[in-house]
């Protein structure tokens, strides 16, 4: 069974001149790119600069509570590398003054997701304060997994990497000259004490994207794709279970069809 692969240099001019297309569509000053220290954030960030240069190019940095230190520092030191503009705003204050103002205990997920939101609020606020537009960081792995929060780090204009895999994503980083130390990170979204996301996932990446690709975007059976891939059809069973469970983060809210209009009629 096949692994998803990339060309690296391919997608770098297409994704930079996808870019600058909706950027300069939309007739924006420029990008805001919410920096964790991560790969994702890492390799949208190298694109935009790219694409852009420096100039319109706005970095966010928006550390919980639960935030290591490691993550800081290489979200600062990717900000310093590409010297691009960088505004650290930390949202534990923010969400602690949430939790005590609201009138109903939150849960660990509530609390979790509360974060994510407030990040995206922090990114909406500087992106109009400044003409600017949100580059979302999200790839096609934690996507099609629904592994984000609905209007949370899932929200955003335009999705620079979405169409890749994780593994693609790495592959694309280590093309692109983003240092080991945070290509090899486990990703951590930080949104409890020692969060990581192999806390929330049912096996690493290499093995989710391989059965993503061949049960969500080939629709192998996933009998075949356990035998195939040398997996529990258990684990592929569930894979496919997250990604239709999350199909409502996928798409616009739900609504009725209007009524057909009635026909008029003519009192004889």
């Amino acid at each position: 069974m096949n692994r998803p692969e990339i060309d690296a240099g391919v997608e770098t001019a297409r994704i930079t001149k996808f870019v600058r297309r909706v950027v300069h569509g939309a007739g924006a000053k420029g990008v805001v790119v919410g920096l964790s220290g991560g790969i994702d954030s890492a390799v949208t960030g190298e694109l935009c600069v790219r694409a852009l240069g420096r100039q319109m190019v706005l970095a966010i940095l928006m550390p919980s509570s639960h935030t290591a230190p490691r993550d800081v520092r290489d979200a600062k030191w990717l900000a310093e590398r590409w010297g691009v503009e960088a505004k650290t705003v930390g949202i534990g204050m923010l969400a602690r003054e949430f939790s005590e103002g609201a009138s109903i205990r939150g849960t660990k997920l509530a609390k979790a997701n509360l974060q994510a939101r407030l990040r995206m609020t922090v990114l909406y606020y500087y992106a109009n304060a400044t003409g600017r537009i949100v580059a979302g960081t999200g790839d096609r792995s934690e996507i099609e997994l629904g592994y984000f929060t609905k209007f949370g780090d899932g929200a955003a204009d335009f999705l620079p990497i979405a169409h890749l895999y994780k593994t693609q994503v790495v592959a694309l980083a280590k093309f692109l000259g983003i240092p080991s130390g945070i290509t090899s990170k486990p990703p951590s979204p930080g949104l409890w004490p020692r969060h990581r996301a192999t806390d929330e996932l049912p096996a690493g990446y290499d093995v989710l994207d391989l059965v993503l690709k061949s049960a969500i975007r080939d629709r192998l059976s996933p009998e075949a794709v356990a035998k195939e891939a040398g997996v529990p059809v258990g684990l592929v069973r569930e894979v496919v279970r997250m990604n239709k469970k999350s199909a409502h983060k996928r798409s616009l809210p739900i609504f009725l069809e209007p009524l057909p209009r009635l026909r008029d009629t003519v009192a004889g």
